[in-house]
């Protein structure tokens, strides 16, 4: 497991149905973190069923490897949800649907990942992310594409559409500049895991933290995605060593000019790497 940022357990977050108390178990040991999930792998007439299951089950996990997501703010679940959570003493809760910093708090003392999946969410997120009780900011391409009267947040290539990428970056943005991680979105087909691995490089390159993960088979990819290779490892402890012995801010190493962001650089790949 590579480390993921302060507040989450690792890269791949894997999602499992909170009414498959079966899956619990298996979840937690392939991912870095599981996310017992209320909303929407649970069909409406099985949620209260679904919430007693998870706090049921929830003794058997270790407490820093699990994440529950609960039914977001003015569904007829959430009342009950945020008591649940509270009186099982979840530490981490992912909040869908989130728009406004009090619904973050009302998680507390959980730590929370906001979703921002709609277009209320996607404006409010440098608010979220200000909360003392956010973690991390994650987004979602279907529900922001449904909240904005459209039919897809994908082209039919599986890339994103404009306005999901402008969101997907108002989110990354938001979450660095309050100094949260930011999580990736779901990547749907869990076919394509070399589509998976390709985004899941790119979203590290940019600056997300994690991804979240729909079937088993992601969590190989995802990690390996997340994790820098062993050249850049090299490079990064090699870069700042020289750094220290440079006569000024700026100099050259291995024939490229090294400044204070790339040095920045540096230190996050050696983060990544749990170096």
């Amino acid at each position: 497991m590579s480390p993921a940022g302060p507040g989450l357990p690792g890269p791949a977050l894997l999602f499992c149905p909170a009414d498959r108390p079966d899956r619990y178990a298996k979840a937690a040991r392939l991912a870095d973190a599981v996310v017992l999930d209320l909303e929407d792998g649970v069909a409406p007439e099985h949620k209260d069923r679904a919430r007693d299951l998870l706090v049921a089950g929830l003794a058997g996990l270790d407490p820093d490897r699990v994440v529950v997501r609960v039914n977001a703010p003015g569904t007829p679940w959430w009342d009950a949800d945020v008591a649940a959570v509270r009186r099982a003493g979840v530490r981490l809760v992912m909040l869908p649907k989130a728009e406004r910093p009090e619904d973050v708090e009302a998680l507390a003392p959980a730590r929370v990942i906001a979703l921002c999946e709609t277009a209320a969410g996607v404006l409010a997120a440098p608010r979220l992310a200000a909360s003392p009780s956010c973690a991390a900011l994650s987004w979602g391409a279907e529900d922001l594409a449904a909240d904005l009267g459209g039919t897809a947040g994908r082209r039919p290539d599986g890339s994103y559409h404009d306005v999901a990428r402008h969101a997907r970056a108002q989110v990354l943005l938001a979450a660095a500049a309050a100094r949260r991680p930011a999580v990736e979105t779901v990547h749907l087909d869990h076919d394509d895991l070399a589509g998976l691995a390709a985004s899941s490089a790119e979203a590290a390159r940019e600056g997300f933290s994690a991804r979240l993960c729909v079937h088993p088979s992601q969590v190989g990819p995802v990690r390996e995605a997340f994790a820098p290779d062993d050249a850049d490892v090299e490079w990064a402890r090699a870069v700042l060593e020289a750094a220290e012995h440079a006569p000024s801010g700026v100099f050259r190493f291995r024939g490229r000019m090294v400044d204070e962001p790339l040095l920045r650089q540096a230190r996050a790949v050696l983060r990544r790497s749990g170096g």
